[in-house]
């Protein structure tokens, strides 16, 4: 695996909009106020043609020219590391554009964004053999103050720290949700942080059900994983399987001493596409190998249908691998979220509601 090197003092940051630009707020305003934080800290900004384009289906502009943009990016000199714009809907039609070989001949660069951007971040890891960040996009970067999940995130792609952990609050996704009478929110304001962290545990050996986890608050013990991270967002996952850029299994294979540590969020699915995602990723044989699943909480947190929440979506899939499943984790949509290095080596300690994840460059 390939690793990048930090971003220095006095760097360049480039940013890309493989997925959505910043073409309207609130978006923009962030967008636009992070180039003014970057620049304050002493950095230097690159912008690609597509960052605050606004002429694409579904993402920034022709699924050739975002093609373009990240592959200009990923192997020139013009930055020395990239944070992509935003996440978006349709980057999948921009994956046939992506340049792999070319990215894999060239110095490895580190790419940060989530959600739809786990069409390049998994599988630079799995085409490429070089690590990607699952973290926040640019417009995080422009809220202030910044949330110690951002600073993470920006430590982490400087090379200041090696290791990330949970937070103790999050923010749901209704807190946006407002009345026609009711002022629109600051862009720049905070993560609006207001519900407890609390995670679910699902151990093997029938320790634990699908409809009975162990809740944080009453975990007493510890569990340690170490393996190489995988994953991203279930949404864009499942449509990479089978497909020509499903090399999966020889990832697999190549890694197969090392086992690997599933992360997994989703966001748009609801709770029996989720369980159907689960199911197909298990059927092409994606989880052999597998030592433990990192699940984030869904965006559509708390929902069921046909008596399917979002725990029995995924242990009554997952659950006869006989490894553990933790979820309700900081990772992916309902913020704050924990940058994740997927192709690392890591060591997971979880106990109670406390996660730490040290990654290790080898």
């Amino acid at each position: 695996m390939r690793y990048p090197e930090p971003l220095k003092n006095g760097g360049t940051i480039g940013f890309i909009a493989p997925s959505f630009g910043c073409a309207i707020d609130p978006y923009k305003t962030r967008f636009e106020n992070a180039l003014k934080v970057f620049t304050e800290r002493g950095y230097k900004t690159w912008l690609g043609p597509n960052c605050y384009s606004d002429c694409g289906i579904g993402i920034s502009n022709k699924p050739s020219l975002c093609g373009a943009e990240l592959n200009a990016a990923m192997t020139d000199d013009s930055s020395d590391v990239i944070i992509t714009c935003g996440g978006g809907e349709l980057m999948c039609e921009v994956v046939p554009f992506m340049d792999f070989d070319a990215i894999k001949n060239s110095p490895p660069k580190w790419y940060m964004g989530y959600s739809d951007n786990t069409n390049y971040v998994f599988l630079s890891a799995v085409l490429a053999d070089t690590a990607a960040i699952y973290g926040p996009c640019a417009p995080a970067f422009g809220r202030e103050p910044w949330h110690e999940s951002i600073e993470d995130a920006f430590k982490l792609i400087t090379g200041e720290i090696d290791r990330v952990s949970g937070y103790k609050l999050w923010e749901r996704d209704d807190y946006f949700i407002r009345s026609e009478e009711e002022e629109e929110p600051d862009p720049l304001e905070p993560y609006q942080v207001s519900e407890r962290t609390i995670y679910k545990y699902f151990l093997p050996d029938n320790k634990t059900k699908a409809d009975m986890p162990i809740s944080g608050d009453d975990f007493k013990d510890s569990i340690k994983l170490k393996g190489r991270l995988l994953g991203g967002c279930l949404d864009l996952l499942t449509l990479l399987v089978g497909t020509k850029y499903d090399k999966v299994e020889e990832f697999l294979e190549k890694y197969k001493d090392d086992g690997i540590i599933w992360f997994i969020e989703s966001c748009d699915l609801d709770m029996l596409p989720m369980r159907r995602a689960f199911w197909q990723m298990r059927e092409a044989g994606w989880f052999k190998y597998a030592k433990g699943f990192l699940i984030g909480r869904p965006r559509r947190f708390g929902e069921d249908a046909l008596g399917v929440d979002q725990y029995k979506a995924v242990t009554d899939i997952v659950g006869e691998l006989d490894v553990p499943v933790i979820m309700d984790l900081d990772i992916g949509h309902l913020p704050p979220m924990m940058p994740i290095i997927c192709g690392s080596m890591a060591e997971v300690d979880l106990s109670g509601n406390n996660i730490s994840i040290e990654y290790s460059f080898t």
